[in-house]
């Protein structure tokens, strides 16, 4: 049996209609020949897209059939006595070069009953933001189920929602049942449940090649909604140069924003988990006992759970995000 090491996916690429070049401009990665790549897949375990090992020992092989060989080595005992040899959470880049559909995602509960799938809550960090660049997140006013059926049945829903001016290094977190979308001009690391459940609520009445709209949601989506109106919508944070600062902790993922222009220090050895790496800026070795493996801008690492001692190395400032799963 190999030795688990910090491991890199191969990316897997999704041409969208709202797609641009920012993940081959921004990114530097090679998006073959899809004219408008809006999604790069990191780390996968959603069926049919899962990833495969980008190097060393294990290259080749597919995150479940890493699971199912190392299970707790890999997950955490915890993780993954409670999610079997599913990965729980799914890494994306995100450009968005045309506003995306309004849409929702349902919550375990409604997405297990519906589509035998867990739900999606999920959390954006902008890395790039267009001048001028705005994002839709839940609603401007308290509603309920028919005030909300009455403005969108009269064409009126985009009045009912929360609009925010994005810069760069913003931070929203999504619960599901949030409404909302990212608006044009944003590339966005985004780290969510293990789900491509979406309800699409509204398109712009857009069209593919073909003349055709795409398929809206719009009973599905009645049960999924939070009609709730919230006081903060951006995620508040202060950074600091060699300290880990908390963005998110939920019961799906917890995500630390690590800025530093040393060598970092990240034992973990009071986590049951494993740990991802998204490198937003600079370039960045992961060193532990058993190997290495540098990541720069827009590249992401796992680090086994049974490897709680390691540094990230750098030679110049550099910012990552580091996700897990706590209890």
């Amino acid at each position: 049996m190999s030795e688990l090491y910090p491991l890199t996916f191969l990316p897997i690429y999704k041409d969208k209609i709202w797609g641009g070049q920012k993940i081959k401009t921004e990114l530097g990665k090679d998006t073959g020949s899809l004219p408008n790549c809006g999604e790069t897949w990191e780390i996968s375990g959603v069926d049919g897209n899962i990833s495969k090992v980008a190097d060393g020992p294990l290259q080749g092989h597919d995150l479940k059939s890493l699971i199912g060989r190392y299970g707790a080595q890999l997950l955490g005992e915890k993780i993954h006595a409670r999610f079997g040899d599913d990965f729980p959470l799914l890494i994306k880049f995100i450009d968005a070069n045309q506003d995306l559909s309004i849409q929702v995602h349902p919550d375990d509960t409604l997405a297990k009953s519906r589509h035998n799938s867990f739900g999606k809550t999920e959390m954006w960090y902008v890395m790039q933001a267009d001048e001028g660049a705005t994002l839709i997140s839940g609603f401007n006013q308290p509603l309920d189920r028919t005030k909300y059926l009455d403005y969108f049945n009269t064409g009126r829903l985009t009045e009912l929602l929360n609009r925010e001016q994005v810069s760069a290094h913003d931070v929203f977190f999504l619960p599901a049942g949030r409404v909302h979308t990212i608006g044009k001009g944003l590339l966005i690391a985004e780290i969510q449940q293990t789900s491509d459940i979406t309800y699409r609520i509204y398109d712009f009445d857009r069209k593919d090649e073909q003349g055709n709209s795409r398929e809206l949601h719009t009973e599905e989506a009645l049960d999924a909604i939070d009609y709730n109106q919230y006081d903060q919508y951006k995620t508040p944070y202060s950074d600091q140069l060699n300290e880990r600062v908390p963005l998110v902790n939920c019961t799906y993922f917890t995500t630390n924003k690590l800025w530093f222009d040393r060598t970092f220090v990240a034992d973990r050895a009071d986590l049951d988990s494993f740990k991802i790496y998204i490198c937003l800026q600079g370039t960045v070795r992961i060193s532990t006992g058993n190997g290495e493996v540098p990541i720069k801008k827009g590249e992401v690492a796992l680090v086994p759970a049974s490897i709680k001692h390691f540094t990230l190395e750098t030679s110049g400032p550099a910012i990552v995000l580091e996700s897990y799963i706590e209890g």
